[in-house]
């Protein structure tokens, strides 16, 4: 099967972002994922179970950020590649001593329980990684459509907010049916949000 012209471009835009991501230097990765995380907490001000991710790939980092969570007292999940339900996702409770284990892809993630599962309907917050994101809040991941497919049945109490650095944001993308735009996008330089609030 030949790829569509969308998939072609959308196949050439995570291969340069991935890139740029990548050639950024320890130390500006650190100061970037510091103040993205400080970001995020003004915007989480009473949030007590939240989803993130752990870095991979030249992402924007999170440590600064789930460790901010932790020193508020909040709950943090990490998600997991479902068993039985191909391309969707879990959360199970992080900690500093969670057991880790690389799932398919060769990322670390929790190892599963259900005694550690929270539910993503019952989540106050769901902290998204991405490849790039456009000026109208589409979301470009890793095309494995997983994020996608967690966030388009969640109920609006669940803040949704895309994690990125700076280099990774264009103009217009290239986007599918099953895409599900963010509400909110935040930067190590800015907070985006997609809808009647203005932009910080």
């Amino acid at each position: 099967m030949t790829m569509s012209v969308i998939a072609r471009a959308r196949s050439a835009i995570r291969k340069d972002i991935r890139s740029n991501r990548k050639a950024l230097t320890p130390d500006e990765q650190h100061t970037a994922s510091r103040a993205a995380a400080s970001h995020v907490l003004d915007s989480l001000p009473h949030a007590q179970r939240v989803a993130l991710y752990l870095e991979n790939d030249g992402e924007l980092g999170t440590r600064p950020l789930i460790e901010a969570l932790w020193a508020k007292g909040c709950e943090t999940y990490l998600p997991v590649l479902h068993p039985f339900a191909e391309g969707h996702l879990l959360f199970i409770h992080y900690e500093a001593d969670t057991q880790m284990t690389a799932n398919i892809y060769g990322i670390p993630e929790p190892k599963l329980s259900v005694q550690r599962l929270c539910p993503a309907d019952q989540l106050d917050a769901i902290i998204t990684p991405l490849v790039a994101f456009d000026s109208t809040g589409n979301r470009l991941g890793m095309g494995g459509g997983f994020y996608d497919r967690t966030l388009a049945h969640l109920p609006d109490r669940v803040k949704v907010i895309g994690l990125a650095h700076d280099c990774q944001r264009l103009p217009a993308l290239p986007v599918e049916a099953w895409d599900v735009p963010l509400p909110m996008i935040v930067t190590p330089s800015r907070i985006y949000r997609f809808g009647s609030e203005p932009n910080q």
